[in-house]
C-alpha cells in the first residue's frame, strides 16, 4: 500500500486534475469572452456567463484542497514555493480574486447591456493571465531552477520567466481554452453557437497539441531531470499513446459534431496531460532536491490529514454531484447535443 506522503501527493494531483477540468474551463470561458467578436459576440458572452454562473464558486474547491494539503502535509515545500515564486503566486491569487469579483458584476450587466464594460474587461483579462501564471509556477517547480536552500525573497524571476515555464503556462492556457470550448458546445441547443465553439475547440486543440510537443523539447535543456522522467519511464510510451488516442477521438468527434463524445475525450486528454506531469514530477515537489519525503510533516499530522480528506470526501463528492445534477442536468445528459 502507498505510504502517507505518496497518498497525499496523489490527492493533490487528483485535485489539480479536477480543477483543470472544472475551474480551468471557467478560465477558458473568460478567454473566449475576451475573443468574442462579430454579430454573435453578445450571444457568446451570455452563453459563457450562463454556463459558468451556477458552478464557478464551487469549482475553486479543488485548488483549495491542493493548497491546504501542500501547506499542511508538506510545509517546507509550501514555504519554498511561496517565497521563491512569490511574484507569480501573488499575481495568480490576485487574478483569481479579480476574475471572480469581476464576473459577478459582468454577468449581471449582460442581462441588460450588450457591451462587456470594464468588469467584462477585468474578467476576461484575469481569465487570460491567470492560467499562464499557474502554468509558469508549475513549470518553475519542475525546472530545477528554484532555489531551495534559502527562504529569503530575492526578486529573482529567472526561475519562472524562462522558456520552459512560460511554455508550460501557455500550454495551461491552451488546455483550459480547449476544454472550455468543447464543453460550451453542449451548453446550448443553438446550432450556430455550437458551430462557433466547435471551431474554437478545434483551433485550441491544435494549439494544445503543438505545445504538448514544444514543452518536452524545451524541457530537455530547461528541466533536464523532469525531461528524463517524462521520456524515459516505463509509463512514458503508454501515456503518450493514451493521450494521443484521446486527442484524436476528440478531434474526430468535433468534426462529426458528436459533442458528448468530444467532451469525454477532451476531458480525458486533459487529465492525462496533467497526470503525466505528476508522474514525471514524482517524488519531487520542487526539483531538484525537495521530495515529498524530505518536506513531509510529522507522521501523526499526515495521518490526520488523510482522515480529514476521507471524511471531507464523503461530503464533498455527493454535494458537487448534486449541484451539477440540479444546474447542469441537460448538459450532463447531452440533450443539447441533439441538433434539430
Amino acid at each position: 500500500m502507498p505510504d502517507a506522503p505518496t497518498l497525499l501527493s496523489g490527492a493533490m494531483l487528483v485535485s489539480l486534475i479536477f480543477y483543470a477540468l472544472l475551474g480551468g474551463a471557467d478560465f477558458g470561458g473568460g478567454v473566449w469572452d475576451l475573443l468574442s467578436r462579430g454579430r454573435r459576440a453578445v450571444d457568446h458572452r451570455r452563453l459563457v456567463a450562463s454556463a459558468i454562473g451556477p458552478v464557478w464558486e464551487t469549482n475553486h474547491i479543488w485548488v483549495i484542497v491542493a493548497v491546504v494539503v501542500l501547506f499542511t502535509a508538506f510545509p517546507r515545500a509550501f514555504a519554498v514555493v511561496s517565497t521563491a515564486l512569490f511574484v507569480p503566486v501573488t499575481l495568480l491569487l490576485a487574478g483569481v480574486v479579480l476574475r471572480g469579483a469581476a464576473f459577478a458584476f459582468h454577468a449581471y450587466r449582460l442581462h441588460d447591456d450588450a457591451e462587456p464594460g470594464r468588469w467584462g474587461a477585468v474578467f476576461a483579462a484575469a481569465s487570460l493571465v491567470s492560467p499562464v501564471l499557474l502554468g509558469a509556477t508549475i513549470g518553475a517547480m519542475s525546472s530545477g531552477r528554484v532555489r531551495t536552500e534559502s527562504l529569503v525573497f530575492t526578486g529573482d524571476t529567472s526561475a519562472w520567466l524562462a522558456p520552459f515555464p512560460v511554455a508550460v503556462g501557455l500550454l495551461t492556457l491552451a488546455l483550459f481554452s480547449y476544454v472550455a470550448a468543447t464543453y460550451l458546445t453542449l451548453e446550448t441547443p443553438d446550432p450556430g453557437l455550437q458551430d462557433d465553439f466547435r471551431a474554437r475547440a478545434m483551433w485550441s486543440a491544435a494549439a494544445t497539441a503543438f505545445l504538448c510537443v514544444l514543452v518536452p523539447v524545451l524541457a530537455r535543456s530547461g528541466a533536464p531531470g523532469f525531461y528524463e522522467a517524462l521520456t524515459g519511464s516505463e509509463w512514458s510510451v503508454p501515456l503518450v499513446v493514451l493521450t494521443g488516442t484521446s486527442a484524436l477521438g476528440a478531434s474526430m468527434a468535433l468534426r462529426l459534431r458528436v459533442y458528448t463524445l468530444a467532451r469525454a475525450c477532451a476531458a480525458l486528454q486533459s487529465a492525462l496531460v496533467i497526470a503525466g506531469w505528476g508522474l514525471a514530477q514524482y517524488p519531487y515537489l520542487v526539483r531538484p532536491n525537495l521530495t515529498i519525503y524530505d518536506t513531509a510533516a510529522s507522521p501523526s499530522m499526515l495521518r490526520l490529514m488523510l482522515y480529514a480528506l476521507a471524511v471531507g470526501a464523503v461530503f464533498l463528492f455527493p454535494s458537487v454531484f448534486a449541484l451539477f445534477r440540479i444546474f447542469k442536468r441537460d448538459v450532463l445528459s447531452g440533450r443539447h447535443a441533439r441538433r434539430p
